[in-house]
């Protein structure tokens, strides 16, 4: 049996790893990737309390926050493609979609 603070330590690389990724990244792919991947790191983290304390709503919840994502996944790549299809571009540096 793993114990919980390998998948709590699996998380908090996981979580560093997407943060690294917003912070340094100017590819807009690779940005909303890094997104992605702190929130599948949080989940990973909840389910390891929830196994933890041997309760079955944090799996819930994570399954609930799944279904967001992937909803949040398919609006997210859509946008990003019509910028890419409008600014021909996907580098955050270069896009400046409020400016007139």
């Amino acid at each position: 049996m793993v114990p919980v603070t390998a998948y709590l330590i699996l998380a908090a690389v996981l979580f560093g790893v997407g943060a690294l990724g917003v912070l340094i990244s100017r590819n807009l792919i690779i940005l909303f990737m890094s997104v992605e991947l702190m929130l599948n790191a949080a989940n990973l983290a909840l389910i390891a309390f929830a196994r933890a304390v041997n309760v079955v709503d944090g799996q819930v919840v994570v399954f609930l926050v799944l279904t967001v994502a992937a909803a949040e996944a398919a609006v997210g790549l859509s946008m990003i493609v019509t910028i890419v299809r409008n600014r021909e571009t996907i580098n955050v540096d270069r896009l400046n979609l409020l400016k007139w």
